[in-house]
């Protein structure tokens, strides 16, 4: 099976987190599109990027979405954000997805849910509250949003995650160029009025179910 591949792009300056799209370094960074869905064809389809960076204390993720019907009602960390208007990484720092994966999922108003797991529901572990503290996260839209903006709207959530925090949950070796790690991306807005789940790399299954490291796509470092 062909498996859906990112370069991401090492930076020597260190990236400002200020949820601004088209600043440097990302404006020459290729994106990803997050255009695949699972279920139904949504009868909302949100256009949606991610791009990628690294240097060698950290790894910069930077979403823009094209969205409408838009909610943020959860407001405090480890909260289901995956019910509001959501994006989503999933990854293994490295090639072996039996090692397990992290997801990292984060709402429009940048609230986050961080677990690392064996698979869905098994040796789940929450990210401490201390070590969120050390991911700088930047967000266009306010930390709440309820009711819904029923109107276009686009919105940017942008973050900083340092390796020092993946080391506390698995063994992981700073990324050198070559180095391979497997991940998806996703949007979804379970609880939305226009609920929908979109992947990067497609997944074969019938109902919406993001935890399937089988078909993690690759992160190649440049």
């Amino acid at each position: 099976m062909m498996r859906e591949t990112y370069s991401v792009r090492r930076v020597d300056q260190l990236v400002e987190i200020d949820a601004i799209w088209d600043k440097g370094p990302w404006v020459d960074i290729d994106p990803i599109s997050v255009d695949q869905f699972m279920g139904a064809r949504p009868t909302h389809f949100p256009e949606v990027q991610v791009k990628l960076a690294y240097d060698s204390a950290a790894i910069y993720v930077i979403f823009r979405v094209v969205d409408q019907y838009v909610c943020a009602r959860k407001e405090q960390h480890q909260e289901r954000v995956c019910e509001d208007s959501c994006v989503e990484v999933f990854f293994t720092p490295g090639e072996d997805i039996n090692a397990g994966y992290f997801n990292l999922e984060m709402n429009c108003g940048g609230t986050v849910f961080f677990h690392h797991q064996k698979g869905r529901n098994l040796a789940d572990v929450a990210v401490d509250t201390g070590d969120l503290q050390h991911l700088k996260i930047a967000h266009s839209l306010p930390k709440k949003i309820a009711p819904e903006i029923p109107t276009k709207t686009t919105w940017v959530v942008e973050y900083r995650l340092p390796f020092s925090i993946l080391a506390k949950y698995t063994p992981v070796t700073i990324p050198k160029s070559g180095a391979i790690w497997r991940a998806n991306f996703y949007k979804c807005a379970d609880e939305s009025s226009h609920p929908h789940w979109l992947t990067w790399a497609p997944i074969n299954k019938i109902e919406p179910d993001f935890h399937r490291p089988e078909f993690f796509g690759e992160l190649i470092f440049e």
